[in-house]
């Protein structure tokens, strides 16, 4: 049984930059660092790599969890993705009000697309790129409007347990 969403995986050629990012500007933290310094025939395998080594961070930002890599020893492959790009096109973070994060961002130096727009469906929006040009939506849903949110009681789950 398949039980949810549990993380989205970013490589980086700088974790220590993008952990910083992520610590910084949207409030995250650093549950755990690992990695391997040298190859692991049966990791490669697993990821279709060759004589890799890795630095690994997961980080926990709100209620969601982000697995960063740093490979040394295997290709790194671009170019930077657009958000019409096949496959995982950005990252979305819901938050209490889009407006006040897209200000609190801009003034620490997080660069948007544009500011934030408020749909039909009553939600707002608002798209910028980290460190590494990954595209990262916020969204604010009030609980009135016709778009999926996190639920009242999930959001006081998790803020009870970040708090523990």
């Amino acid at each position: 049984m398949i039980l949810g969403f549990h993380h989205a995986a970013i490589s980086s050629p700088d974790i220590e930059r993008l952990i910083g990012f992520y610590t910084e500007k949207l409030g995250a933290t650093v549950l755990r660092r690992g990695g391997w310094d040298n190859p692991i025939e049966a990791v490669d395998k697993r990821l279709g790599l060759e004589a890799s080594t890795c630095r690994i961070a997961i980080l926990r930002v709100g209620l969601t969890y982000l697995e960063l890599f740093e490979f040394d020893g295997a290709e790194a492959r671009g170019p930077t993705r657009t958000a019409s790009d096949l496959g995982i096109a950005h990252l979305c973070f819901q938050v209490d009000d889009c407006w006040e994060e897209y200000r609190r961002l801009s003034a620490l130096g997080v660069e948007f697309h544009d500011e934030p727009l408020t749909m039909p469906t009553g939600a707002t929006f608002t798209y910028a790129r980290d460190p590494d040009d990954n595209i990262i939506e916020l969204l604010s849903i009030p609980e009135d409007a016709d778009f999926p949110r996190l639920d009242a009681e999930s959001v006081k789950r998790a803020q009870a347990h970040l708090h523990e």
